[in-house]
């Protein structure tokens, strides 16, 4: 423990302490969302340990528990992790240079750990930072998804808790940090619409991936090139 205060600070340290928490509350929310909506408790519990990311998790069982097909449920949660292959070349050299731990790295990378290991100065401190932070969250998050899955058979209704509330509202906070930008609002608004206009029409999970549509309109500008309210 010394050793990592001298190495990466016992601010990061307690920094990534805090996240392994807030995380592991939204990781014991998926396990309980669902097995309440009728997923046998391995469902969540494998998912978790074969994907380990939180936002692809939370969209593909959303498409899942309104109804849509597995492939729907893939296709959405593989759109939301696409993020991450940019974030894999920004801290490809965290890992270390052995192939076996590229891979195991890879399995790692998520939003949080990234941000601690850019933050980082000096291989060695960006290395320790990146395996201390993947590490930790790897085992906050399978653990508290497995005591959810325990707990969502007990509560039964996730709805009482609130806990229901936890897959719009976990969506919602990895957007907002991206609509700072004025064209990406743009594209969220026709997404949105063009999502809600199907809804009626199209099977669960679906009008999702159509909303991805959003992204090809804002590309139409005026030709004065001004920028429209």
């Amino acid at each position: 423990m010394r050793s990592l205060r001298r190495t990466i600070g016992r601010g990061t340290l307690r920094d990534i302490a805090l996240v392994c928490l807030a995380d592991a509350l939204v990781g014991a929310s998926f396990g309980a969302i669902a097995v309440s909506g009728g997923l046998p408790p391995q469902v969540p519990v494998l998912m978790s340990l074969l994907v380990f990311a939180g936002g692809a998790q939370f969209a593909a069982l959303g498409v899942v528990l309104a109804g849509g097909g597995p492939l729907a449920a893939v296709v959405s949660g593989l759109i939301l992790n696409a993020r991450l292959l940019p974030f894999g070349f920004a801290v490809a050299d965290a890992p270390g240079g052995r192939l076996a731990a590229r891979l195991a790295g890879a399995h790692l990378i998520t939003d949080e750990v990234v941000a601690f290991v850019l933050a980082g100065s000096g291989p060695r401190a960006r290395r320790v930072t990146f395996w201390t932070c993947g590490l930790a969250l790897f085992a906050s998050w399978n653990l508290a998804v497995a005591g959810g899955a325990l707990a969502g058979r007990a509560i039964g209704d996730v709805g009482a808790l609130g806990l229901d509330a936890a897959f719009p509202a976990v969506l919602l906070a990895l957007a907002l940090p991206a609509l700072r930008e004025r064209a990406t609002r743009r594209a969220a608004l026709y997404g949105a619409a063009a999502a809600v206009a199907a809804t009626p029409f199209l099977p669960a999970g679906l009008p999702v991936l159509l909303s991805l549509g959003g992204l090809a309109l804002p590309a139409a500008r005026p030709a004065d090139g001004g920028d429209p309210a």
